[in-house]
């Protein structure tokens, strides 16, 4: 029984979470409140720079509103051209769109979703199955010499 709710358990509790990734926007609008990123072009490096830093490959964050061509982005993260991360914590940063090459929205991906699943459910069993936890099937203690038939008495 508890073997059953544990799979149970990571088998909802995986898909709730997903997996999702950045994808292309391919000429869609994004909504507001979502989770966009925009690679940034060379202009967008020099106006940014001083507010973000001169090496921004792309900025992402949740789109708080759009206006004529300029997004105000709350930034999460900021990633540099010759890699490396920096992590924000939702400053509000306006981005015109002259400024931008490219533009991805975030997006539920179910394959990796199913994948993500799929292992989660796997390693709970095996866990369950193995006696990991303290719970589960446990092996009978033998000993040895319990294949021989032993007569013990008093000493004569």
């Amino acid at each position: 029984m508890r073997i059953a709710a544990i799979i149970a358990a990571v088998s909802l509790g995986v898909p709730l979470v997903g997996c999702y990734t950045l994808q292309p926007s391919l000429g869609a609008t994004p909504e507001l409140g979502t989770v966009v990123a925009f690679d940034v072009n060379d202009a967008g490096r020099f106006a940014l720079g001083g507010q973000m830093g001169p090496e921004i490959g792309q900025v992402e964050g949740r789109l708080v509103s759009r206006d004529s061509g300029e997004y105000l982005v709350a930034v999460s993260s900021v990633h540099f051209i010759r890699g490396g991360d920096q992590v924000w914590t939702g400053e509000k940063v306006l981005i015109k769109s002259e400024y931008i090459t490219g533009s991805y929205q975030r997006k539920f991906d179910a394959p990796r979703s199913v994948v993500f699943a799929a292992i989660g459910v796997g390693a709970a069993a095996y866990f369950v199955t193995r006696s990991l936890f303290g719970f589960g099937v446990e092996d009978p203690v033998t000993s040895p010499h319990d294949t021989v038939a032993t007569h013990r008495g008093p000493r004569r």
